[in-house]
Formats: structure tokens, C-alpha cells, sequence
């Protein structure tokens, strides 16, 4: 019995890391689009202002507060409110994740002073880089790459297509 619990929580440790390393791709874009376009330099001063263990309770903070959204999520769509359920997830997975990548990168070098973030660190940097090297996530990193640029040329399309229509109503309307 032991083995098997221990199997699966391998199993289920392998998913949340899964899943969130496949919503970090997207999170950290937008991470960096705010970081770029948002002006919140005194916030940004003050987070980087702050010593060690304050700096590690301000960047535990999303995980308390959003990770429950989880379990939220799934009770949604167990009580037939699927979309629901998919759109509280996804919102609150990107929401923690890019509150966690902003707060991670402006604390860095104080959360590294404390040793057990450290390791823990170190560790969480080890099993993304394996589960990285695995043959399913570069299958699905070729299959985003393809979404991407089918999305994209999709995009392209129905843009032109768009401009195309506003131009034959700009010329009926001129004529």
C-alpha cells in the first residue's frame, strides 16, 4: 500500500510541477510586459528595499491567498459549471504565477540569504530542468510552438481579411 500511495504522489507531484511550468511560459511574457509598461517604480523600490524573511513572506503571499483556487476550480467543474471551473483556474494560475515571477525577481538575491529557500530552490530548479529534458514536454513545446504560429498566421489572416472588409465599405460608402 505504501508503494502505491508513494507512486502516486510522484504522479501527482509530476502534474502541479506540469502544470505549472506549462502556465510559467505563459506567465512569464506577461510578467515582463508589466514590468515594462506599468510604472510602479516606488512599489518596485520598496519590494526591493525589504530584508530577507520580510521579502519571503511578501512573495509567499500570492501562493496562500491564490492557491486555493485550485481546489475552487475543481469543485466548479465536478458541480457541471466546467467552464466556470476552467476559467477560474486559468485566471488563477496565471494571476499567482505572474504575481510569483514579478515578487521572485525583485527579491532573488535577498530570498537566496535564507538557506532552506535556497535548497528548496535548488531543487525546484533541478525537477523543471528534468521534467524540461523529458521527451513529453519537448512534445508539447513543439506543439505550443505549432499553436503559436497557427494562431498567429490565423491572426494575420483574419486581420487582413478585416481590412480588406472595411476598405470595400469605405469605397461602397464613398462612391
Amino acid at each position: 500500500m505504501k508503494r502505491i500511495l508513494k507512486a502516486l504522489t510522484y504522479i501527482a507531484a509530476g502534474l502541479y510541477l506540469l502544470v505549472d511550468a506549462i502556465f510559467m511560459t505563459v506567465a512569464k511574457p506577461i510578467a515582463k510586459w508589466i514590468d515594462k509598461h506599468v510604472p510602479l517604480r516606488r512599489l518596485r523600490d520598496w519590494i526591493r528595499s525589504l530584508p530577507p524573511y520580510p521579502s519571503l513572506a511578501l512573495f509567499s503571499l500570492p501562493v496562500i491567498v491564490l492557491e486555493p483556487v485550485k481546489p475552487i476550480a475543481a469543485y466548479l467543474a465536478a458541480t457541471g459549471q466546467f467552464l466556470s471551473g476552467v476559467l477560474t483556474f486559468v485566471f488563477g494560475e496565471l494571476l499567482k504565477l505572474v504575481l510569483v515571477e514579478r515578487l521572485f525577481s525583485l527579491t532573488r538575491e535577498k530570498l537566496m540569504k535564507i538557506p532552506a529557500f535556497a535548497r528548496v530552490y535548488q531543487w525546484y530548479s533541478q525537477a523543471i530542468a528534468w521534467l524540461r529534458a523529458t521527451e513529453a514536454w519537448r512534445t508539447l513545446e513543439s506543439l505550443a510552438r505549432s499553436a503559436r504560429e497557427y494562431f498567429k498566421t490565423t491572426g494575420v489572416r483574419l486581420a487582413n481579411w478585416i481590412e480588406r472588409r472595411r476598405d470595400g465599405q469605405a469605397r461602397r460608402r464613398s462612391k
